[in-house]
């Protein structure tokens, strides 16, 4: 038996045994369950507090966009990098991993704030067409999910970009079948 040294169990793979990546791709579902949790949470909190709420601003929904925007292009260039077309100098691993955390914690990030817009939409829509500062907040707030989602959407994209080119497509969402 083998003592467990700083930084392992002690356990070591042996040949038949083929390491795991402890990085698993984001699955879809799970960022589903998070916005219909934060929508349903955002929706309690705006119900509570909505009377005494100032005017939501609209720079608020926009600079999650400007963010998903920046991932989108750092997408397309890591991807370049990746790939080595053109010339391009290689990823160091280390901004590999970065921008796989970075990804993954912009899908999450993005489903939460999503569904607290939704949750301020679910509220304010009914209302938009008798209460004026509820239409105005159903517009803040619809750009905002918008705006959430391409966030969301952008995180995907930027963990996509980052495989390495001879990794096989994982179509299953991080989903291993058969054990």
């Amino acid at each position: 038996m083998t003592a467990a040294g700083p930084g392992g169990s002690g356990r070591r793979p042996g040949p038949e045994e083929e390491p795991q990546p402890t990085v698993r791709p984001t699955r879809y579902r799970d960022l589903a369950a998070i916005v219909i949790v934060a929508t349903l949470l955002g929706n309690i909190l705006v119900q509570l507090t909505y009377s005494s709420l100032p005017s939501l601003p609209v720079a608020s929904g926009v600079t999650v966009g400007v963010l998903a925007v920046a991932e989108i292009v750092g997408g397309f260039v890591l991807r370049r990098r990746i790939e080595r077309r053109d010339g391009a100098l290689p990823v160091p691993p280390l901004v590999a991993a970065r921008a796989v955390l970075v990804a993954k914690a912009s899908s999450v990030g993005g489903a939460v704030i999503a569904g607290l817009w939704a949750g301020v939409l679910v509220h304010t829509l009914p209302m938009a067409s008798v209460v004026v500062a509820a239409f105005r907040d159903s517009i803040v707030a619809g750009i905002g999910l918008g705006c959430a989602f391409l966030l969301v959407g952008a995180g995907l994209w930027l963990e996509h970009c980052c495989r390495a080119p001879d990794d096989p497509d994982d179509t299953d969402g991080g989903v291993r079948s058969g054990g």
